[in-house]
């Protein structure tokens, strides 16, 4: 692995096995600016209207971080040990989808239970053709007629809407697949998306494999939005993290299985219910993932990823409060316990105990902090930011990237969207004692709640808490992605409070 020289991000190591049957590995987080890498190019087909039929990739053959990505490219296609890399919704753990031991790496990096698939992450459509045909290189003899798309046209206006970006279809598997089972977890079916994110596209397009790949975290814990947070959970599992920054959405991606009738949604993420039913096609569209079978545990095995076990969980106990529920001052005493600390999570309506700040809904509804007061995701973040956008200018000067338009083009321009979120400490007094209150606000926007939620649960929980409240929000407005926020809620929560 080459050094890579980033003033304000080094390189971070990790040693040690996380659990006793893990083998010592060196983790090393390899920051990696998209900016940097070198051209990118659309090849459009005259006869198609959908988003990145294929692109090529020209590298800076001198460049430190191209240089890394190639290596991150090469432990795919031929370590067993998976790689960490960022999306648009989360960090993902990538491996080779159609190797059986690289994807079984995956599990045990995780501990997962083998019974959940994992969803195909590819870079063009013309490698899901590829691999709907049964091939798993997309630079193999072509496969593909245009008369005989093997996508189906269900999905079509979905994808021309939604893709790149975080939306997983359904699709079935041919029976000459050459995804391995261990990726299905023994379904005749997968879930396959392009993620919006250039450093991930381009990382897929270099290994030229189909990579499996579920949230870099450790199971059942909250979902990676930032580098670091991947480190925490599985230091000393795997051998790299490409650290492209936080993401900017900040929930998993819905996941939609158009091949029932009607079809079904099987996980709300980052496209709302409202958005899929504006589509042809997809007008009456059924919400599937609340289950009872498989709320009970009854259900032979999960449809999609998220839709059985228990995810999303800190350490600390999560008290979920229910939209336009307030938390009384006895709420506060018994969530602060004798260690008279708690944790608080603000959304949309809820205001600092302190009252300090504007109105619900106003701009600058959380204070920005600095210094010792940021998390070290925040930190990061900042020095992230700076490199980037230096990067942004470079790229300006020498025309790279400049693509007219194109998804890739859009994608190097909202890399940094993201405003991180930061804990204040309240001192409060609660029937003459003093309690600690650890406050962030990570709203008002659902799309701010979202992109904020599991790093805010995870900075809490570093701070040794016994528990953590949270302000729920309205999961039923059908206009944003605030159904995925309150099923990430609920999944992380152990008392909800209505």
């Amino acid at each position: 692995m080459a050094d890579v020289a980033m003033e304000d991000a080094p390189m971070i190591a990790a040693n040690g096995a996380a659990d006793g049957d893990f083998a010592a590995i060196e983790t090393e987080v390899v920051p990696i600016s998209p900016s940097q890498l070198g051209h990118f190019e659309e090849t459009l087909r005259t006869d198609s209207s959908l988003p990145l039929e294929d692109w090529t990739l020209e590298l800076s053959p001198d460049n430190l971080d191209a240089q890394n990505l190639h290596t991150a490219a090469r432990l795919l296609r031929e370590s067993t040990i998976p790689v960490a890399f960022p999306t648009e919704t989360v960090y993902g753990l990538g491996a080779d989808a159609t190797r059986s031991e690289a994807v079984l790496g995956i599990y045990k990096a995780k501990q997962r239970p083998s019974d959940n698939p994992l969803i195909v992450h590819i870079a063009s459509l013309q490698q899901l053709r590829c691999l709907l045909l049964g091939s798993r290189s997309a630079t193999a003899p072509s496969l593909y007629e245009p008369l005989t798309d093997p996508i189906p046209e269900i999905y079509q206006p979905l994808i021309k809407r939604f893709w790149p970006g975080p939306l997983t279809i359904i699709l079935h598997a041919p029976e000459n697949s050459p995804l391995a089972p261990e990726t299905t977890a023994g379904l005749q079916t997968f879930g396959a998306r392009m993620p919006r994110n250039l450093l991930a596209l381009a990382l897929i397009k270099l290994a030229d494999r189909p990579i499996a790949a579920p949230s870099a975290n450790a199971s059942t814990k909250p979902s990676p939005t930032a580098a670091e947070h991947v480190l925490h959970d599985l230091g000393g599992r795997i051998e790299l993290i490409l650290d492209g920054g936080p993401c900017p959405v900040g929930v998993e991606s819905t996941v939609v299985d158009g091949l029932s009738v009607p079809p079904v949604i099987l996980r709300p993420g980052g496209v709302s219910i409202g958005d899929i039913r504006s589509v042809r096609g997809w007008e009456k569209v059924e919400v599937a993932y609340e289950d009872k079978a498989l709320q009970d545990g009854n259900a032979e095995g999960p449809r999609a990823p998220g839709m059985k076990y228990r995810h999303y969980s800190p350490k600390a106990r999560v008290v979920l409060f229910d939209h336009g529920k307030e938390y009384s001052v006895e709420d506060l005493k018994q969530a602060a316990g004798e260690r008279k600390r708690v944790g608080m999570v603000r959304t949309k309506r809820w205001r600092r105990v302190d009252d300090v700040g504007p109105k619900d809904g106003e701009e600058g509804f959380e204070a920005p902090l600095s210094g010792k007061d940021m998390s070290m995701a925040a930190q990061y973040q900042q020095a992230y930011m700076e490199n980037t956008k230096a990067g942004f200018a470079e790229m300006a000067k020498t025309g790279a990237g400049q693509l007219n338009g194109s998804p890739l083009e859009k994608m190097l321009a909202e890399q940094s969207d993201y405003q991180a979120k930061t804990i204040n400490e309240i001192e409060v007094k609660v029937e003459g004692e003093s309690i600690s209150i650890l406050d962030i606000g990570i709203g008002p926007g659902t799309s701010d709640i979202a992109r904020g939620l599991f790093s805010a649960l995870r900075d809490l929980d570093r701070k040794d808490l016994d528990t953590i409240i949270v302000e729920g929000i309205d999961g039923n407005d059908g206009d944003d992605i605030s159904a995925a926020v309150m099923n990430r809620l609920r999944k992380a929560a152990e008392v909800n409070v209505s």
